[in-house]
């Protein structure tokens, strides 16, 4: 596998990020198009389309964001054992978990400075992952 990095560790997937988005999307404004010019008598399944539309907007919205909450909270549980492992103690309770999904990606060398430097300035996540030099690469993430 290539390298990761801080340039190229994000991940669109063109088929859900795009290809569906795009899709959801014509078939949204397709939709309010057909409900505005629609005639009295077919306004109901002119708004059940509307409806439809905006039914499939809300699921690929979940379908995204379920399964990324439920890998966050797995990340926040390696990463506190990486932690304890490395320190004995729990992570700091200052962190939160934008911040511990970015130090996933530093090297143990770096882990711990990065932790405390986090904690005492309150980095970003990008802010953090720009200050990791020996990248520790996570090509599960989806």
């Amino acid at each position: 596998m290539k390298e990761q990095n801080f340039k190229n560790h994000g991940k669109l997937v063109k088929g859900f990020h795009g290809l569906l988005f795009i899709g959801i999307l014509a078939l949204l404004i397709g939709a309010v198009n057909n409900l505005i010019r629609s005639s009295s008598d077919n306004l109901y399944l002119a708004s059940l389309v509307v409806l439809i539309a905006i039914i499939f907007l809300i699921m690929a919205w979940y379908v995204r964001s379920f399964p990324l909450k439920a890998q966050d909270r797995a990340i926040k549980a390696e990463e506190n054992l990486r932690y304890y492992v490395l320190t004995g103690k729990l992570f700091p309770k200052k962190l939160n978990i934008s911040q511990i999904i970015a130090l996933r990606f530093a090297s143990d060398e770096e882990f711990l400075p990065l932790v405390e430097k986090a904690v005492k300035e309150n980095l970003t996540n990008k802010e953090i992952k720009m200050l990791i030099k020996n990248w520790r690469p996570d090509f599960y993430r989806v």
